[in-house]
């Protein structure tokens, strides 16, 4: 299971290690008697910046991308080989760009002034700027870093002057984006530069001749995107009065640069090493680290939702049914990613997600990204029509999630921390004559494990309080109608009374704040708590949920 969370993080929709204390860095004031100059030292090739150096870093360097880091963190200790490797890359290359990093726990002046709230954060500083720096958004790894510090050094586009060097690039990728400009000055032209700049896994071309535009059947501003699968070529034309829009166009290319029916494909990448922070966890990666192969786009397009077939690709049977699978998707592209599970195959490992074994192929599930809910067809037609019926029900709000439970362990109700399955939530977690505090939590989060004993301790301090009951579950592999839980782990508090309110707790996770909390009704001293209002079930009074009930956060 500890592997398996990282092919589905995207579908999952949850955070490793969910936020830190009161959702803050933790920062360390600097030891008095350290003396440091404006030397700029150098560790793997990656520079070490503080308060005395940062000026001359910035100085020197045209580009510096720095990583604001806290040593006890996981995430930044996985990444700190990639960011090494990549600083010694770009020397390579003689690249402009350099990377840094400040250890923002002990350099608190650096780690305010530029607002750092998670770690590791990385900031890109251009021409000297230290007021505005730019957030970096490309990949967690060796390769992504140096592709985007690269687009950020040169042309983020290539400049194709004649037919001979535009078919030349059109044809040296699998996928390539051209724009054609009449006036590479305008703003169309210029919005565009700005959209290579981020989508740096595809090569940009940019062309102005007019021979270009005869060549390739134009007499208007247009984006092209040239594929080697599916139709082969896709426009998108300039809106004269709307101009480029630099948001739309991103989005358009990662929908259309993907096949209309991918393959899950990945490879599984180790998880990152416990937090060593005493204080509590690192924020989670604001960036994680995609996997390679298709899992990467599948997730980037941030398409809103998935249709999966799971099959057998060695049973010639269940192969067939990719023909009506494919059918349906050109109606929904862009609002529907469709994708092939083999579960003999890559899609092995998140078959547990879903509860699911490989002789329940071949199935179909729809996963709404949004609250990671997931529908399943009750039909056994994989037509293509029963698909698009299904799908469009589905986007029309007709159709009800099925929602993942477990089966009650035995004597779950007589321990001092309840065990709560998504069969029991309701009843538990919604009793108007107690106080509920539940631990929304994933059995292979460190950050869980971490405050295990501080929670069974707790409970025992509770068990006898007849108005307060101390409950965990494993949201794993359960779920709950109209609770979303988009980090492990998750403390939410269901007070006594009606009105089905929850107030989740972010405060610091000891057994005396969780006291202070319960002991003042589900605050603490000058704390506002958040509220929110959990809906009924409309089915029922209590779900009734089934082993048949499936979900990516398994």
């Amino acid at each position: 299971a500890r592997l398996v969370w990282l092919l589905a993080l995207a579908w999952l929709g949850l955070a490793l290690g969910g936020e830190g204390e009161d959702g803050e860095a933790v920062v360390e004031e600097e030891e008095e008697d350290e003396v440091l100059s404006d030397e700029l030292g150098e560790e793997d090739g990656v520079l070490v910046l503080h308060e005395h150096n940062f000026a001359r870093a910035l100085s020197e360097h045209r580009l510096l991308l720095v990583e604001f880091y806290a040593p006890w963190c996981g995430h930044c200790q996985r990444l700190a080989p990639a960011f090494a490797q990549a600083a010694a890359t770009l020397r390579n290359e003689s690249s402009p760009a350099r990377l840094g990093k400040v250890d923002a726990t002990a350099r608190a002046a650096l780690a305010s002034e530029f607002g750092i709230t998670s770690y590791p954060t990385l900031k890109l500083f251009r021409d000297g700027n230290r007021t505005h720096p730019l957030a970096y958004t490309g990949r967690m790894d060796a390769e992504g870093i140096v592709r985007w510090m690269q687009r950020r050094a040169g042309p983020s586009a290539t400049l194709l002057q004649d037919s001979d060097t535009a078919a030349a690039f059109i044809g040296s990728q699998d996928l390539v984006v051209v724009g054609f400009f009449q006036d590479l000055q305008g703003q169309a032209a210029q919005a565009f530069y700005e959209v290579a700049g981020e989508v740096v896994d595809v090569p940009f071309g940019v062309a102005e001749a007019a021979e270009l535009f005869q060549a390739y059947g134009l007499s208007a501003d247009t984006v092209c995107l040239f594929k080697k699968f599916d139709e082969g070529r896709t426009d998108f034309p300039v809106d004269p009065a709307r101009g480029l829009e630099v948001a739309e166009l991103t989005q358009l290319l990662r929908v259309h640069s993907l096949e209309l029916v991918m393959e899950f494909t990945n490879k599984v990448q180790p998880s990152p090493p416990p937090s060593l922070n005493p204080q509590g966890p690192c924020s989670p990666c604001p960036h994680p680290r995609p996997p390679p192969q298709t899992s990467a786009q599948i997730f980037g397009a941030k398409i809103p939702h998935h249709m999966l077939l799971f099959l057998n690709k060695s049973s010639p049977a269940q192969l067939a049914l990719r023909d009506g699978f494919r059918a349906a998707a050109g109606a929904f592209r862009g609002k529907v990613l469709f994708v092939v599970v083999d579960v003999t195959g890559h899609g092995a490992d998140v078959l547990p997600f879903f509860a699911m074994t490989p002789a329940d192929a071949p199935t179909l599930r729809l996963v709404k990204m949004e609250n990671n809910r997931k529908y399943r067809m009750d039909q056994d037609s994989f037509s293509e029509v029963a698909i698009r019926t299904f799908i469009q029900a589905v986007l029309d709000g007709k159709v009800k999630p099925h929602l993942l439970s477990a089966e009650p362990p035995e004597g779950w109700d007589t321990r001092p921390v309840k065990v709560l399955v998504g069969k029991t939530f309701e009843q538990v977690a919604f009793d108007e004559t107690k106080n509920v505090f539940v631990k929304f939590y994933a059995p292979w989060c460190s950050h869980c494990q971490a405050m295990a004993a501080a929670w069974e301790e707790l409970g025992e301090r509770y068990k006898d309080h007849e108005d307060i009951v101390i409950a965990e579950l494993d949201a794993t592999a359960n779920e709950v109608e109209d609770i979303t839980i988009n980090g492990f782990p998750t403390l939410q508090y269901f007070p006594a009374g009606p009105g089905r309110k929850v107030v989740e707790y972010k405060s610091t996770r000891d057994v005396e704040t969780f006291s202070k909390f319960l002991e003042n009704g589900g605050t603490l001293p000058e704390e506002t708590p958040a509220v929110s209002e959990v809906p009924p079930p409309q089915h029922s009074s209590r779900p009734l949920l089934g082993r048949a009930q499936l979900g990516w956060d398994g």
